[in-house]
């Protein structure tokens, strides 16, 4: 028997569906708080009032405690002119959606966290603290850290800012302390026609050591640079354009060359932990007097093992009659360019969150701004907090496709 033919009916009709896309929302009224910063010679501000001029121009409401800006010479006018209210209380900016500061938080602001909050502001991994980082988790917080914040060509803009201003830095600070009027030797950097040029030694062939090379060739110093990275110093060498003196790390060497040098630089960076120490004792009894130690690696334990850290009002500190500089927050000491620097960064990212709709959505679609993540609505995120703390890692990606 043939099988019958299926009926259709007349009245029957395919629709083709519209196919669904994932539609951005539309643009967030963002509402931002900066408090004024307590903590150890911080003078940085995270939003210069120009940043702030163009915020509350595109609508957000900026909100910032009044003397938040003196360190970096700016005025509560400057702010209130720029469209931002201005806190005579703190718990006011604690009330802001998004934080916005230049110190890690401290255990005094834990309490004044709100539920939710969105955080930006620097970390400090080696100084961190488990007491904050728990009480940050029970109140949801979703945090972004300076250090680890990429832009879309995977570089670090804050922190190669700062090495930036540290290293230039680092030869007007040396200039200084060999002068007579802070009882130096009296020896001017660079020196002048007929007279041998300073020595300067750097330790380190990074961001740091290559603006403190830039610089203290500008001022026309002798420079010899170490570095264990034979690639770092092709580049340092590529990137000044000028054929300067290199080597290895080796311990005669290296102290051979300390013997006779004004001005040694510690520019080493460890591997997510502790700086490297290669200078001993030793070594530094035998610098000459009066010599200057520059320590900028101090904020990971320093490079120098005669390294103590110092603050901006008493910087330096002498041992063998070598004059030490160990400050670990050089840029704090130009906070204004400081200031302007991470302010021509979060600025736009802060307007960027606004356009993708707010934190979680601008985590979703910029793939580059979850290395900067360390906190998730209360979630660790962060691998080397999770394995130093003993507390519970989750993947980022996960949390985040898991929301969508």
């Amino acid at each position: 028997m043939a099988a019958s033919k299926p009926f259709i009916s007349s009245s029957f009709t395919y629709e083709t569906l519209e196919e669904t896309l994932d539609i951005k929302p539309k643009g967030a009224e963002l509402f931002i708080g900066i408090p004024k910063e307590t903590s150890f010679s911080e003078n940085r501000i995270a939003l210069t009032p120009e940043a702030v001029g163009v915020l509350t121009a595109n609508g957000h409401r900026v909100m910032v405690e009044t003397k938040a800006g003196l360190g970096s010479s700016y005025s509560d006018k400057d702010y209130s002119d720029a469209g931002a209210k201005i806190a005579y209380d703190k718990k006011e900016v604690y009330e802001a959606d998004i934080l916005v500061k230049s110190a890690p938080v401290s255990e005094a602001e834990c309490d004044l966290l709100k539920y939710g909050q969105y955080i930006i502001s620097p970390i400090h991994l080696a100084v961190m603290k488990s007491d904050i980082l728990e009480k940050m988790m029970e109140k949801k917080i979703t945090a972004l850290s300076f250090e680890n914040l990429k832009d879309e060509t995977g570089h670090n803009p804050i922190v190669r800012s700062m090495s930036e201003i540290a290293g230039s830095a680092v030869m007007l600070i040396a200039g200084q302390y060999l002068s007579n009027a802070n009882e130096g030797k009296g020896v001017l950097v660079g020196g002048i026609s007929g007279i041998p040029p300073t020595k300067v030694i750097i330790i380190g062939a990074g961001i740091v050591g290559e603006y403190a090379a830039r610089t203290a060739l500008a001022m026309g110093a002798s420079v010899k640079v170490f570095d264990n990275d034979i690639y770092r110093l092709k580049r340092m060498q590529n990137n000044i354009g000028v054929r300067m003196w290199t080597s290895v790390i080796e311990p005669k060497i290296l102290g051979k060359q300390l013997k006779t040098c004004d001005v040694a630089v510690g520019a080493l960076r460890g591997n997510g932990g502790r700086t490297p120490l290669v200078v001993t004792e030793d070594m530094v009894s035998q610098m000459r007097p009066g010599t200057v130690i520059v320590d900028v690696s101090i904020d990971r334990g320093g490079c120098f093992e005669t390294s103590e850290v110092t603050t901006h009002e008493k910087p330096v500190f002498k041992k063998y009659d070598v004059i030490h500089y160990c400050v670990p927050n050089i840029p704090s000491g130009f906070a204004r360019t400081a200031s302007q620097a991470i302010s021509n960064v979060l600025m736009p990212l802060l307007l960027e969150t606004a356009a993708e709709g707010g934190v979680e959505k601008l985590i979703w679609y910029k793939l580059n701004i979850r290395s900067g993540i360390y906190l998730f609505k209360g979630s660790l995120t962060n691998f080397y907090l999770s394995e130093r703390f003993d507390l519970k890692y989750t993947d980022l990606n996960l949390l985040i496709a898991s929301r969508r």
